[in-house]
């Protein structure tokens, strides 16, 4: 049976019931028999990388390219707060752009001014200033590159070569490749990484003491004047970064510094493959490279999460 015009119309001018008492009584009963939590977040963007701050970044609430920023007392009294960053794969030692969006995010809740703070995170103490015109400048943990020219078969694609380095987290920094670092050549990109991060993983190449190098950084010079480099960075959990990375980029400035091809306070400028670009230079300071990297992180919502212990889904999708 179909429905006709007369119908769709009726359908579409009829008002729902009226719950009666009972309706009531038994939706009061499920509110006291399964109680709703809320969670207040607040949502940024650094370089079109998102920030959620402070939980749950997982489907169905969020996506795979959520990053969260779990905000937690500081152990150092001069910090203004300690943070643990965490993806669709796990906790995450560093995260540049969420660095630069927490503290947007502090600002935008009138925490902070403009002036520098300091920041715990699990890998070190990390520097941030908010700048008069809203820009962020992070001061990352000493990074260096640990290996240079390592070689790695990745079935499919041959041989593949790379710096080992570290930025906060480790990375496989890739300069010689095929692919165009392009929005259209996304899933070449992402295969390409992705089937590199599993070789190294087969080979057993790691970084220091052990780090599992789970970071994959592709470069190619940039189209854009005034912009030294492009890059594709792919994330632990096969998701890339829309930001030029922060932790990537301080590992590109201590692979280039061991090359010769950079000196202290001299301006980096990284580009991301949508066009998104931080500013990047470094300091020495008892023989270590210290990074700094500018960026903006914008407000993008400010919202209430509901947890109904009732939904299969409640903690994510991810979290089955």
């Amino acid at each position: 049976m179909t429905a006709g015009p007369d119908s769709l119309a009726r359908l579409k001018t009829s008002k729902p019931p009226t719950p009666g008492p009972r309706h009531l009584q038994s939706a009061q009963r499920a509110k006291e028999e399964h109680p709703l939590k809320q969670v207040q977040v607040i949502d940024s963007h650094t370089g079109g990388e998102p920030t959620r701050t402070v939980a749950l970044v997982t489907e169905p609430r969020s996506s795979d390219a959520m990053v969260g920023a779990l905000l937690c007392e500081p152990c150092e009294a001069n910090c203004i707060t300690g943070v643990i960053f965490f993806n669709n794969s796990g906790c995450l030692g560093m995260c540049g752009h969420g660095t630069i969006g927490v503290v947007a995010t502090l600002a935008y809740l009138g925490r902070i001014e403009p002036g520098h703070y300091r920041i715990e995170t699990p890998v070190g103490i990390v520097g941030a200033t908010l700048n008069e015109d809203g820009t962020v400048t992070l001061e990352n943990v000493p990074s260096y590159r640990w290996a240079a020219a390592i070689d790695v078969e990745v079935p499919g694609y041959g041989k593949v070569t790379g710096d080992v380095a570290y930025g906060g987290n480790w990375f496989f920094l890739v300069k010689h490749h095929p692919y165009a670092i392009e929005r259209k050549n996304l899933e070449q990109l992402i295969g390409f990484t992705w089937a590199i991060r599993q070789a190294l993983t087969a080979n057993k190449i790691q970084g220091a003491e052990g780090g599992e190098i789970d970071h994959i950084e592709l470069h190619s010079p940039s189209p854009t004047p005034g912009v030294d480099s492009r890059n594709f960075v792919l994330c632990p959990g096969r998701e890339y970064d829309r930001s030029p990375c922060g932790t990537g980029t301080s590992a590109k400035l201590a692979c280039l510094y061991a090359e010769g091809l950079l000196a202290p306070g001299q301006v980096w400028r990284q580009e991301s493959v949508i066009g998104s670009v931080f500013e990047g230079c470094f300091a020495l300071r008892e023989g270590k490279l210290l990074p700094s990297i500018t960026g903006s992180a914008f407000i993008t919502a400010e919202s209430t999460l509901i947890l109904d212990p009732r939904d299969a889904f409640c903690w994510g999708i991810g979290a089955l």
